[in-house]
């Protein structure tokens, strides 16, 4: 099996393309694997240190909204596994253009480019953040959409363009819900990345409004094992919640960090929610139907989040440029 991954130099997709590389998916074989990224801000090539040397791993740099940039690298490839897209709600309140773009347009063009070569499936990897909030209970694939941000918006957008394709062009694509993922490599201006790297170095961490707001957390481990399931068993046109299974309260959340990096109350700044009525109250998904496959988190968030919290001790030297990186808006943030 030869594999295109797309936005690969990225967080998630980098995890997916080392693990690919290592066998850790049982019963994949692949044959190579090209990762394919326009390296943005979030792109990193650090991130794929570990398989540069495998002789089954490419790396071309290349953008999802360049038809011409996939024709060149997209034949010969069986699948295509499409993690680019712009991720950052607080970002896309202030640059919904280039979300819209990237995100609508560019997954248009992989689905448009992999009708063109032949490609037999595409994962089309999307977020929960598509059904708005919800209150109680747990959302299915056949929940409504209520996209509440410019970022939730442009993937929901994709989400219906994929069923487009397999619908109107018969292409096997399918797609996949994740909650909201935490783990090594994560680019620190998200929550978990973002609180342990500073309070690791003593700085004070930003919580918003009353940290009432509930995720669902999911080790990254899980979710690419998630996905590989579905690229294997899935069926065509079809979507898939990829669910932690853990519940937390940001205020819930903030206590473990400050437990975990040995630090107390003290080190948090109480603030007034900058996002407003685009920071969803509550996220939480139903995966059994990814569970009928055979997918069930293995990974628990205590065990998850002392790797994390180990990891980012470990390797300052990866994180660290990249937080001084940061713009002088997410700098005042933290």
């Amino acid at each position: 099996m030869r594999v295109l991954v797309t936005g690969g130099a990225g967080f998630i997709g980098s995890h997916y393309v080392r693990t690919l590389l290592s066998g850790g998916y049982q019963g994949v074989r692949v044959d190579r694997v090209t990762v394919y990224d326009k390296l943005t801000y979030a792109g990193n090539l650090a991130n794929l240190t570990p398989v540069e040397r495998n002789p089954r791993y490419s790396f071309v740099r290349g953008d999802i909204c360049s038809a011409a940039d996939l024709d060149a690298a997209l034949p010969g490839h069986d699948v295509v596994v499409n993690f680019a897209a712009e991720s950052h709600v607080d970002r896309s309140m202030g640059a919904a253009a280039e979300f819209v773009t990237t995100n609508v347009l560019g997954a248009q063009q992989v689905f448009e480019a992999s009708l063109r070569h032949g490609v037999d499936r595409v994962v089309h990897v999307s977020t929960d953040e598509v059904y708005g909030s919800i209150s109680t209970g747990s959302w299915t694939e056949g929940t409504i959409l209520e996209p509440n941000s410019p970022y939730s918006a442009a993937k929901a957008s994709a989400d219906l363009l994929a069923r487009a394709y397999a619908v109107s062009f018969g292409l096997d694509v399918r797609v996949t819900r994740c909650s909201n993922n935490y783990g090594p490599y994560h680019f620190p201006e998200k929550v978990i990345p973002l609180f342990v790297t500073n309070l690791i170095d003593g700085h004070h961490v930003p919580l918003y409004g009353q940290g009432d707001n509930v995720r669902d957390w999911l080790f990254v481990g899980d979710h690419c094992r998630g996905l590989a399931l579905v690229a294997e068993k899935g069926q065509a046109g079809e979507f898939y919640n990829i669910g932690g299974g853990r519940e937390l309260s940001n205020r819930a959340l903030t206590e473990l960090l400050l437990a975990a990096t040995d630090r107390d109350w003290s080190y948090v700044d109480e603030i007034t929610d900058p996002r407003g009525a685009g920071h969803d109250q509550r996220y939480s998904v139903d995966y059994s139907k990814l569970g009928a496959l055979g997918y069930a988190p293995e990974v628990t968030f205590e065990d998850g989040l002392a790797l994390t919290v180990d990891w980012f001790r470990n390797n300052r030297d990866w994180w660290e440029p990249l937080r001084k990186s940061l713009s002088a808006w997410h700098q005042r943030l933290a």
